[in-house]
């Protein structure tokens, strides 16, 4: 009995039966249910040996992402295991929920996989204070900034993340807005959408505006839930005229539900997401966001790791420039607000 038996019996892939085996987190419940069930009808014992082997001699650069449906880091996964590939080096991509630990995750993986390298797509601050010591392969944390933490293996790549949401709320406010909500993300001190919230207080500070919790509403990075608190948020504040979802995901699950409530956008509600997806100038309206420059953050992110791969060099920590980009779904307001 092999793998490739085991493969044929389930009715997956064998690579999908390699990642079950191997206890991979992206592989469906029922699909894993399956091919273990396999597993132990045929009393099938996995060659540890030749695993083990395989390991120590043919190790690759591992990408972990944190969060299975923020669309940003599947374009940037895309791009680094592009230039990873360009560079003549595997790459084995790892997904995580977004509440999961990532460096948890990354610790049990260099005493198990023994990567020579990880890229972070994402990340939360706090779990590196925590835990990030036991690693010791250089590392590149990409969209947040680990400049703060000082470990002599990690550099990291982010977009001013606070700059950019100012922009937004000084953005909108020209166009007249007075009454502006906040989509999404966890607000720990720890995490980038907390960033992007503080830059939102510091612009509603300097143009005198309220800025009040009722205002905000946290959300996950999807469509669904961005949908459901979307609606939530504008029944407790109906007089809001402008959305800021700090990701293009939760922008365009905002408008369904505006669209969805009765309401239109722009003509009742504007809405700007975060991130500049390329689905976000496909959407309809076209979206007005803050465009990442992905190629820059897998470029430099995968030159940082590659370098350091080949001698060790003090950590970088870099801020890669934004754009915001003016899109169709924001206008005036229908009735200028009383200043």
């Amino acid at each position: 009995m092999t793998i490739k038996d085991i493969a044929r019996l389930s009715g997956v892939g064998v690579t999908t039966v390699s990642r079950v085996l191997n206890d991979h987190p992206d592989v469906s419940e029922e699909t894993r249910r399956r091919v273990l069930a396999v597993v132990e009808e045929q009393n099938f014992q996995p060659n540890t040996n030749a695993r083990h082997l395989k390991q120590q001699t043919s190790a690759s650069i591992a990408i972990i992402v944190k969060g299975t449906m923020n669309m940003l880091f599947a374009d940037l996964v895309e791009r680094c295991q592009q230039l990873l590939q360009e560079a003549e080096r595997d790459a084995a991509v790892y997904y995580l929920d977004e509440d999961d630990n990532e460096v948890a995750y990354a610790v049990r993986l260099c005493r198990e996989r023994k990567p020579l390298g990880i890229l972070f797509l994402g990340g939360d601050l706090e779990f590196f204070q925590a835990q990030f010591g036991h690693i010791t392969v250089p590392c590149v944390l990409l969209t947040n900034s680990a400049r703060e933490l000082d470990f002599p293996n990690l550099s990291s790549l982010t977009t001013d993340d606070g700059e950019a949401a100012y922009q937004v709320v000084r953005y909108l406010a020209g166009q007249g807005h007075r009454h502006i909500g906040v989509l999404g993300g966890n607000w720990s001190c720890t995490q980038i959408s907390y960033r992007r919230v503080q830059g939102c207080q510091r612009a509603f500070d300097e143009l005198g505006l309220p800025f009040e919790a009722r205002l905000c509403e946290p959300c996950r990075y999807s469509l669904p839930d961005a949908y459901d608190t979307t609606k939530r948020l504008l029944a407790r504040c109906p007089e809001l005229t402008a959305l800021f979802c700090i990701s293009d995901v939760m922008a365009i699950g905002a408008i369904r539900a505006i669209r969805d409530l009765g309401r239109r956008v722009p003509e009742d509600i504007s809405v700007v997401g975060y991130d500049g997806i390329p689905l976000s100038q496909f959407s309809l309206p076209r979206l007005t966001t803050v465009r990442q420059d992905i190629q820059q953050l897998a470029r430099q992110g995968v030159d940082l790791l590659l370098d350091n791969l080949q001698r060790p060099r003090p950590p970088v920590h870099s801020v890669v420039p934004f754009q915001l980009i003016p899109g169709e779904s924001v206008a005036p307001p229908r009735t200028p607000a009383a200043h």
